[in-house]
C-alpha cells in the first residue's frame, strides 16, 4: 500500500456500515495502524452509526474500570504501562512458556554437565547438533491453534498473522540465543567447529520454518526443517557425528552457505507474507 494513500469520508462510512468489501476492509484496517488521521476519520464514522452510542458507553466503562475517575496522572501512566506490558506478554507469552523452555534448559544443562565431566568433544557435539533446532521447536509451539486458545481471534486482527508470528519468534530467539551461546562459552575448549557455529544454521532453520508454515502448518514445517537437520547430522552412524558437524558448520564455505540460506529464507518469507492471513 502506498504511504500517500488515505481513506475518504465515503470509504470510512462504508467501512463503518459494514458494506466495504472484505479485501478493502483488510487493507483499510492495516493502514489505520500507522495513520492517525485516517483512524480518526473512521472512528468518527463509526460513532455516527447506530452502534456509536453503545460503543461509546462500552469504551467509557472499560476506561473507568482500568483507571478510576480522578486518578493522578502518574497512576494513569502506570495503568497504561501495565496495559502495554500485558499486551506484550500476551503476544510473546506462548513463545517462552511450557515445554519448550524446559527443553532449552535440558539441552544447555546436559551439554554443560557432559563437558565438565570430561567429555568436552561429546558436549560440543551435543550442543551443535541440538542447538539449531531449539528455536525451531520454540516457534512451532508458540503459534497456531495448538498453542493459543485465542488464535482464531488473534489471526483475524490486523496485528495477527505474520506480525504476531514474528513477535513470538523474536521472543524465542531472545531467550534461546543468549542461553545457548553462554553454554557454548562455558564449555571446555575442544577444537573446531566453534561452539557458536550453530547460530547461522539455527537462524536459517527458523526462517525456513516460518516460510514453510503457511503451506503445511507450524508443527509440520518444524518437523520437516528440524527433522531434516537432525537426520543429516545424527544418521546413519552416531560415531561420525563430529565429522558430519564439521562438514556442515566449520569453515567459511559452510558458514557462507548458511548465510545464503538465511537470506533466501527471509526473501521467501517476505514474498509469502500475505499467506499468513490464512495460516492454521
Amino acid at each position: 500500500m502506498s504511504r500517500q494513500w488515505h481513506t475518504s469520508e465515503a470509504q470510512a462510512a462504508r467501512y463503518a456500515g459494514g458494506t466495504l468489501p472484505e479485501p478493502d476492509a483488510w487493507s483499510l484496517e492495516k493502514h489505520l495502524e500507522t495513520c492517525a488521521g485516517c483512524a480518526s476519520r473512521v472512528s468518527a464514522a463509526v460513532r455516527a452509526t447506530a452502534a456509536g452510542p453503545v460503543l461509546t458507553d462500552v469504551r467509557g466503562a472499560v476506561l473507568a474500570a482500568a483507571v478510576p475517575e480522578g486518578a493522578p496522572v502518574a497512576v494513569q501512566g502506570s495503568a497504561t504501562g501495565a496495559t502495554r506490558f500485558s499486551r506484550l506478554w500476551w503476544a510473546a507469552g506462548p513463545a517462552v512458556r511450557g515445554a519448550w523452555s524446559a527443553a532449552l534448559l535440558v539441552v544447555a544443562g546436559a551439554a554443560l554437565l557432559l563437558g565438565h565431566l570430561g567429555g568436552a568433544p561429546e558436549a560440543r557435539n551435543l550442543l551443535l547438533a541440538f542447538a539449531p533446532v531449539v528455536p525451531v521447536a520454540g516457534v512451532a509451539l508458540s503459534y497456531g491453534p495448538h498453542a493459543d486458545p485465542l488464535y482464531e481471534l488473534a489471526a483475524s486482527t490486523p496485528g495477527g498473522g505474520l506480525r504476531l508470528a514474528l513477535t513470538r519468534t523474536a521472543a524465542v530467539l531472545a531467550v534461546s540465543l543468549p542461553v545457548l551461546t553462554l553454554t557454548g562459552l562455558l564449555l571446555p575448549a575442544s577444537g573446531a567447529p566453534a561452539a557458536a557455529a550453530w547460530l547461522l544454521p539455527g537462524l536459517a532453520l527458523t526462517l525456513a520454518t516460518l516460510a514453510l508454515a503457511p503451506l503445511t502448518g507450524f508443527l509440520t514445517a518444524s518437523a520437516v526443517t528440524a527433522g531434516g537437520w537432525l537426520c543429516a547430522v545424527l544418521a546413519p552412524s552416531p560415531d561420525e557425528i563430529g565429522a558430519r558437524l564439521a562438514r556442515c558448520l566449520d569453515g567459511a564455505p559452510a558458514q557462507s552457505a548458511w548465510a545464503a540460506a538465511v537470506a533466501l529464507s527471509a526473501l521467501l518469507l517476505a514474498a509469502r507474507r500475505t499467506a499468513y492471513d490464512r495460516t492454521h
